[in-house]
């Protein structure tokens, strides 16, 4: 049988055990929440909800996170990888779907936010089930695996566009969020079935049995260290805090700028979250994989941040059309699309496969416990920042998320450090070594 040349494909088959139950679930995750995300912001406004109260939603989902975030390692190595994805999924996702599939107000809102927060510890001990047994060399080609197969699901973004159109916002929402309570539930099932305790796992399961939790958390104090004392980390927590905060104002504030400020109608918005992941699929399986071939990652990150730059502009500098939409500024926005689908495609891959590269293997759960919790305390200020100017003028949410990629592209170019000195050598050249 003739050997796959394109690497993602090739990654993509020869996958095994968790990395395979993993990436293979995932567009699970696209059946069901990226159903229901384009009309998120919409529909909270569509209840009464504000722009500013929708940014300070996003800040509190946030301080949410970092404190589950907090106690993500301590609970995933207790619990096990296996044992926490599954349990918190199940608080972070299907129960907040089912709250705001009954949503009426902001109090609703409030409430799943705060409970979606938990979804920090399953994302810390799903990420540790996805690399702990999978080969160093394959890690930057598994998370783009990760990131297109739930891409892969745009496909069925019709489908929200069909009930929009045919119930109406609000009823088409309410019905999007209960479908992804139930495809979560299954997603939930069947990663339990096909995944096993990690190697990892095992070993810290069985050394933190019988230690409580405030003790465990009382030894942060010399995982922290690990962190302070590693250049490495500390660079990857940069980007990644800068990539998390400009995906948290796209993700809130993105399909609301468009449609109160360019006059996209409703029943349209899922097509262009579709349209994106189309683009970013394509990305991924091309492009991507030719300026990401090498051990040089600092020319891609840089050519990643320069190109989401680029689309956040183009959408400032949209014009408002006078009544409906036109169609310049469809064609601007389909620039938009084209722009934001390589840069962020491109800077999701590079950001988490930087964190991973660069953590500590023994104390991978712990160590990205306190990665997540510093990201997001950086990260929060900005959805009620990002609000507040939404709240006087749409487009400047996007002037912020400018200026944090122009920093990106700043702190990548004078700033680079090389991941650890182990890295493989040529003949499994996707893992970093040198910029």
């Amino acid at each position: 049988m003739p050997r796959v040349r394109n690497p993602m494909i090739r990654t993509l088959i020869d996958l095994r055990g968790n990395g395979r139950a993993s990436v293979y679930t995932e567009p699970l995750w696209g059946l069901s929440m990226m159903l229901v995300l384009p009309y998120a912001s919409v529909f909270m406004l569509e209840l009464g909800v504000r722009d500013e109260q929708i940014g300070l939603l996003a800040t509190i989902s946030i301080l949410s996170q970092v404190i589950f975030g907090l106690l993500s390692g301590v609970i995933t190595d207790k619990l096990g990888r296996r044992m926490t994805t599954a349990a918190f999924d199940i608080i972070a996702w299907v129960i907040p779907c089912v709250v705001w599939a009954l949503a009426q107000n902001f109090w609703w809102f409030l409430a799943a936010s705060v409970i979606n927060g938990a979804w920090q510890v399953t994302q810390n001990s799903w990420d540790c089930l996805l690399v702990e047994d999978v080969d160093r060399a394959e890690i930057p080609r598994v998370y783009a695996l990760v990131k297109a197969a739930g891409e892969f699901s745009a496909l069925f973004a019709p489908i929200a566009a069909f009930l929009v159109s045919g119930f109406g916002l609000e009823i088409a929402v309410r019905i999007l969020y209960a479908n992804a309570a139930l495809i979560m539930t299954l997603k939930i099932w069947l990663l339990f079935r096909y995944s096993t305790e990690t190697a990892t796992g095992r070993v810290r399961m069985a050394q933190t049995k019988g230690v409580s939790i405030w003790r465990s958390l009382s030894e942060y104090r010399g995982v922290l260290g690990l962190i302070v004392r590693s250049k490495g980390t500390l660079f990857s927590l940069s980007i990644a805090a800068i990539v998390g905060a400009v995906a948290l104002v796209n993700a809130t504030f993105w399909q609301l700028a468009i449609n109160q400020r360019l006059s996209v109608p409703d029943a349209l918005l899922p097509f262009f979250p579709m349209v994106r992941s189309l683009l970013s699929l394509l990305f991924y399986f091309t492009l991507i994989p030719l300026l990401t071939h090498s051990k040089q990652l600092r020319t891609p990150t840089l050519i990643g941040f320069a190109v989401y730059l680029a689309g956040q502009a183009l959408l400032v500098a949209t014009p408002v059309p006078d009544g409906e939409a036109q169609l310049s500024t469809y064609a601007l926005l389909g620039g938009c699309l084209v722009l934001d689908a390589f840069g962020g495609a491109m800077l999701f891959m590079l950001a988490e496969s930087l964190v991973a590269l660069h953590v500590d293997r023994d104390e991978r759960s712990r160590v990205m416990a306190i990665q997540r919790t510093c990201v997001m305390l950086v990260t929060a200020p900005f959805g009620w920042i990002s609000g507040w100017l939404s709240g006087m003028d749409r487009s400047w949410p996007f002037l912020l998320t400018s200026g944090l990629l122009i920093l990106g592209i700043l702190v990548a170019g004078l700033m680079w450090v090389t991941t650890h000195d182990d890295a493989p050598t040529a003949t499994t050249p996707t893992v970093p070594t040198n910029p």
